[in-house]
């Protein structure tokens, strides 16, 4: 397919452009397709996924999102669905801990997540090299293919892909000496997927949970000064793997985890901040909606964002069926805007994923549609 036309993210005649963090609710027949663990080269897998994507580009038009992509339809997780382009792993799964907030109420963990928080992604056994050009060309296509048949328009869109930090946290390996050679070796893979999603035209999104969430499930026994450090290695880890990418081509998303919990023992936005500013991006996607970090806006306002950056707020809370009204949209953008200093550097959005894994969204899917809807009509407002 040939290169989207550059976009700007951004206000448009005066309207606050809307977008979303990338997973939407799979279809009934992608989701059989990959309970089946379908060949992602067979026909049946190819005709669910591409009716799946042209689904979630017209619900997307239909509920007035501005910068759209293809909600992951192919994927089973946005962490280790990355681990299928790359060389080095076996056919034997890592264990996951829970997170600190969970750990302290392990009734209550099992109840909400029963054994969804504790799959891990694949173990590396060999060197890891990039092999997945074709597939995500693929992943990339149906969604220029999709705009185009359903005939809608859009102002840009994004694809998403993790970290090199993201892959670590899912994942774990045999093959390196430490976490650091790992990490790296990550970083050098993964360079070749945000090369081409770049190329492509779409603005690269980079998943790094680990810049927050780490802090509840890797460095649980960590301070927050060591724990800024390793988020300063993952940030060099995400610097290398976009050596060769425009940095106003990409936007960091960093959250604390897209799960239900009390999220008591997250660590504060304002503690890390500034060690995001100092990643090869354009713009930062950051959770602002949820009961726990709806006053981040005023980390923004105490720590502005670099010259040249777009914020993108999460507005819309993905862990509740609750709608959000309009006018509270509205608010919580204005808030955002204040902070900035700057309305034309605000794309209002959400606050993860909704469907992360599959199966395991938090939000009944039609409901999603509403949400998204609330989001175009208090961005309207706003």
């Amino acid at each position: 397919m040939p290169d989207a036309a550059p976009y700007t993210d951004g206000m448009t005649d005066d309207l606050i452009q809307t977008t979303h963090v990338g997973s939407l609710p799979r279809s009934e027949a992608v989701r059989d397709a990959l309970r089946n663990e379908e060949s992602t080269d067979s026909e049946e897998f190819e005709a669910a996924v591409t009716e799946a994507v042209r689904e979630a580009v017209r619900k997307q038009a239909a509920a007035g999102i501005d910068i759209v992509n293809d909600g992951e339809q192919s994927r089973l997780a946005y962490s280790v669905d990355v681990t299928n382009r790359l060389t080095g792993y076996g056919d034997r799964f890592a264990e996951r801990a829970l997170p600190a907030d969970l750990a302290e109420f392990p009734e209550f963990a099992e109840e909400a997540l029963g054994d969804i928080e504790n799959i891990g992604g694949p173990v590396a056994t060999g060197p890891i090299d990039y092999v997945g050009e074709e597939a995500l060309r693929r992943d990339l296509d149906r969604v220029e293919e999709a705009v185009a048949a359903e005939g809608v328009d859009f102002a840009g869109r994004f694809h998403t892909a993790p970290s090199p930090g993201a892959v670590l946290r899912f994942t774990e390996s045999e093959y390196h000496d430490t976490r650091e050679d790992y990490l790296f070796d990550l970083a050098e893979a993964l360079a070749t997927e945000y090369e081409i999603i770049a190329d492509s035209g779409a603005r690269l999104q980079i998943d790094a949970p680990e810049l927050l969430a780490a802090f509840t499930i890797t460095y649980r026994d960590a301070t927050t000064e060591e724990f800024r450090e390793h988020v300063g290695t993952y940030v060099e880890a995400i610097n290398e793997a976009l050596s060769n990418v425009a940095a106003e081509d990409v936007r960091l998303h960093a959250c604390w985890g897209n799960y239900p919990g009390p999220h008591h023992h997250d660590v504060g936005l304002s503690d890390v901040i500034d060690r995001f500013y100092e990643a090869d991006v354009g713009g930062l996607v950051v959770e602002g909606a949820n009961p726990r970090h709806q006053h981040e806006h005023r980390t923004i306002a105490e720590h502005p964002l670099p010259d040249g950056w777009t914020l993108y707020p999460g507005v819309i809370d993905v862990k509740t069926n609750v709608v959000e009204h309009p006018e509270v949209v509205a608010e919580r953008i204005e808030r955002f805007a204040d902070a900035v200093g700057d309305p034309s550097r605000i794309v209002a959005g959400a606050d993860c994923g909704f469907e992360t894994v599959m199966t395991a969204n938090l939000v009944y899917p039609d409901i999603v549609w509403k949400k998204l809807s609330a989001l175009d009509e208090g961005a309207a407002i706003a």
